[in-house]
């Protein structure tokens, strides 16, 4: 009995093993392929008219034609300055204001109705007033981006100072911890893993508006290149802009999962997703 059972156990461990799901990158590049294969497929079939869908091969060859140009390459500089800079200045004043307002209750129920007016506000509606004050500039499109993002990153502070242990505040202030001291030890720890959501979040709208505004603005960078190429008939060279500015979303999120789990190495949540 105990031979038998003992026997069949490797056979159980093969078979475990023959059946073993994938991962989740091979089945991330299994959809891709497929969405290639079909994007190839569809206008060659004749399902869709290649004057306003080309085939993805078409696409690819007008991208490394805009990739040999110095043109494409100052737009993609643009587009990821006005990015960088506009993320930079929405995570700065969304973690200070939120950690003050969020650590002072006179001023977070001052300030709550504010707050709920102004976060709603579409940022493309402020697209009118960004013209006026700064014209097709660059600015025009920082003012969406930053105004976009930073709500993103307030309301998670906002949250994460909320969630802070009473207790702990006590203590601290029984212990008359200077009010810098007890951000950094009592109220960073707690608001960290929410900080880094905000900034996850923020980089995606961030990305967004700067294509946004670049696309219908005119500042420069690769959404006015995408206009440009919609306005001269070059249909095959706006999707392979597309593409790239996909593939800049794609590079974004992973690299803000990246530092979220470096930064939160030491939270249970990122110890339990590594186990």
């Amino acid at each position: 009995m105990t031979a038998a059972v003992t026997a069949d156990a490797p056979e159980r461990g093969q078979g475990e093993r023959r059946h073993r799901p994938l991962p989740a990158w091979a089945l991330g590049l299994i959809g891709l392929a497929g969405l290639v294969a079909a994007a190839e497929a569809v206008p060659r079939a004749g399902l869709v008219d290649e004057r306003y869908l080309p085939p993805f091969s078409a696409m690819m060859t007008a991208l490394a034609e805009q990739a040999a140009t110095a043109e494409f390459w100052q737009a993609l500089l643009e587009t990821l300055r006005g990015w960088a800079i506009g993320l930079s200045i929405a995570v700065v004043a969304g973690v200070v204001l939120g950690i003050v307002i969020g650590s002072l209750p006179l001023v977070r129920e001052a300030t709550s109705s504010t707050i709920e007016f102004l976060r709603p506000i579409p940022s493309v509606a402020l697209i009118p007033l960004a013209v006026l004050l700064f014209g097709t500039d660059m600015r025009s499109t920082l003012l969406l981006v930053v105004y976009a993002s930073f709500w993103q990153v307030l309301i998670q502070v906002l949250y994460g100072v909320r969630d802070v242990d009473p207790v702990a505040r006590e203590t601290a202030r029984s212990y008359r911890f200077r009010a810098l001291t007890q951000v950094r030890t009592v109220t960073w720890p707690t608001a960290l893993p929410y900080v880094m959501t905000g900034l996850r979040l923020g980089a995606a709208v961030a990305l967004i508006l700067e294509i946004t505004g670049e696309l219908i603005i005119g500042s420069p960078g690769l959404g006015k290149q995408i206009a440009v190429a919609q306005t001269s008939n070059a249909i095959a060279a706006m999707y392979a802009l597309v593409i790239v500015v996909g593939l800049i979303g794609v590079v974004v999120n992973l690299v803000a999962r990246a530092g979220e789990r470096r930064a939160l190495r030491w939270h249970p949540s990122i110890r339990t997703e590594a186990s």
